[in-house]
């Protein structure tokens, strides 16, 4: 009798195991998986990219993109230095870009170093919009927004990288919108990087806006949610397990960004905090 319920045991350990591998959570949520942003700027620590890059293999980090501020500029070789050396993947360059193309911008010096150094890599891009695209009718938005993201688009694809547009709020924050913009541009290197600290207000119709935007995803940021606060460690807050388990049930696999994003905190605790969040919501995530 005892060989028998331990037998059964084995195979309802086994079942279970099956189906969380089946679920993809566990590789979802693997560090392998995990990509550190907003930890340039926002570090009480005030790092350098020697000190940044250590910090990283230190928590078992593997990608990272780089939200790099003009100060940083100087430093870039630096930053891509530190990382080859840790064994940490470049996996995106913060890329902000005016929708007025007589505007100077940064992304000829982030293309002639992406190329001289041969990191192919991901464009996570936010456009400058001013007034007069505020003034535009929604069509009009679209054909201009479509025009600065080919601009972008086809520099990224002569060095082999992909163009994430990022929701950092206003109209070209809005997903659908995004999606609108895609359409126009028509390049296959051009995709959607979802965050979710400037998705409050989608919060309710989160799942049927991920299944939108699902076959445009390059990354998704994850987050505290809770409405008031706009920066939370994950499991923090009242709406992102919700929010994850959609994730998970939609079968999206690609990477999971985690924040710094607090001026206030040494970023590797900020880090960390999401970390130890994120594994805390993994067995409700794994149940599902």
């Amino acid at each position: 009798m005892l060989t028998n319920r331990f037998a059964a045991a084995l195979m309802l350990a086994a079942g279970l195991l099956a189906a969380a591998a089946k679920s993809g959570v566990p590789e979802l949520f693997a560090k392998s998986n995990l990509v550190a942003w907003c930890i340039v700027p926002f570090d009480a620590k005030k790092r350098g990219p020697e000190e940044r890059a250590e910090m990283m293999h230190r928590l078992g980090i593997t990608r990272f993109v780089y939200d790099w501020r003009d100060k940083d500029i100087p430093d870039w070789d630096r930053e891509m230095d530190a990382l080859a050396k840790r064994g940490i993947k470049l996996h995106g360059f913060w890329t902000p870009y005016p929708v007025d193309a007589a505007k100077p911008s940064k992304l000829p010096q982030i293309v002639e170093l992406l190329a001289r150094r041969k990191i192919r890599t991901e464009l996570w891009l936010s456009l400058g919009l001013d007034k007069s695209f505020d003034a535009l009718p929604d069509d009009q938005k679209v054909e201009a927004a479509a025009a600065a993201v080919t601009r972008v688009a086809r520099e990224a694809k002569a060095i082999g990288a992909k163009v994430g547009l990022y929701n950092h709020g206003g109209w070209f924050g809005e997903p659908e919108n995004q999606i609108e913009v895609i359409k126009r541009v028509k390049m296959p290197n051009v995709g959607i990087v979802y965050n979710f600290h400037h998705g409050h207000d989608h919060i309710s119709r989160f799942p049927q806006m991920l299944a939108k935007m699902q076959r445009y995803l390059l990354a998704i940021n994850i987050n505290g949610m809770k409405m008031g606060t706009k920066i939370l460690p994950v499991g923090e807050g009242d709406q992102e397990l919700a929010m994850l388990r959609a994730v998970v049930a939609s079968g999206y696999r690609g990477p999971i960004g985690i924040l710094g994003h607090r001026e206030d905190l040494d970023a590797e605790l900020a880090l960390s905090l999401n970390l130890k969040g994120l594994e805390k919501l993994l067995p409700a995530l794994r149940k599902d």
